[in-house]
Order: structure tokens, then C-alpha cells, then sequence
């Protein structure tokens, strides 16, 4: 049990590192990394605005963060319980992902990309 816990922390610790690495080069240098997809398309992935909507986050500026991505961000609580429920699960017992966390994932999945589909048509 230790050794997965010490094993998630370092993972989410990367993660937390690359985030705030990404947030200040950002911040320093007005550079901000483009979406493959709207530059090939010229729509808007269900991840557009993704960046912009975490920088808001940060600053605490719920509205803004709304107009970035309001998709994510009604999603981002389900996304944060659903990622807590199986880091417990994993740090307990190892065992994977239940069909129920499985089945929320996928559910999860899909409402973000029919919200993808719908914001470009609107």
C-alpha cells in the first residue's frame, strides 16, 4: 500500500510540476501552446480553451473560466470525484478500475466530446 501511494504522489507530484512549469512559462512569455486541432480544422476540440480556463481557475475568476470552457468546467467536479474515487482505490488495494468507474469514465467521455460537436455547430 505504501509503495502505490508513494508511487501516485510521485505521478501526480510530475504532473502538479509540468502544470505550474507550463502555467509560469506561459505567464513570463505570452507563449501558449496552440490546439493541433482548430489549427487543422479550424474548429473548437472539446479541450479548446482548456488553458485559458485553468489560468482562470488560478486566479479564481469563475466566469472567465466559464467562458473558456463551460463544458469541462461542469464536467470538472464528476472528473475530480471520479479521479479521487479510483487514486483511493489504487492506493488501497491496487485492484483496477471497477465496471462502474469504468462505465463513469466512459459516460464522462462521451458527454465531453457530444459537447464538442455541439459547440461547433452552435
Amino acid at each position: 500500500m505504501a509503495a502505490r501511494l508513494r508511487r501516485l504522489c510521485r505521478w501526480v507530484g510530475l504532473a502538479l510540476v509540468l502544470g505550474a512549469g507550463y502555467a509560469l512559462w506561459g505567464c513570463v512569455t505570452g507563449l501558449w501552446l496552440p490546439c493541433p486541432f482548430h489549427a487543422l480544422t479550424g474548429l473548437e476540440c472539446p479541450g479548446c480553451g482548456v488553458t485559458r480556463m485553468c489560468m482562470a481557475l488560478l486566479r479564481r475568476d469563475l466566469s472567465a473560466a466559464w467562458a473558456a470552457n463551460p463544458g469541462l468546467l461542469a464536467l470538472l467536479p464528476a472528473i475530480l470525484l471520479l479521479s479521487a474515487v479510483r487514486a483511493v482505490r489504487y492506493v488501497r488495494t491496487g485492484a483496477p478500475a471497477s465496471r462502474g468507474e469504468q462505465a463513469a469514465a466512459w459516460v464522462l467521455s462521451a458527454v465531453l466530446v457530444g459537447y464538442g460537436v455541439l459547440r461547433n455547430l452552435m
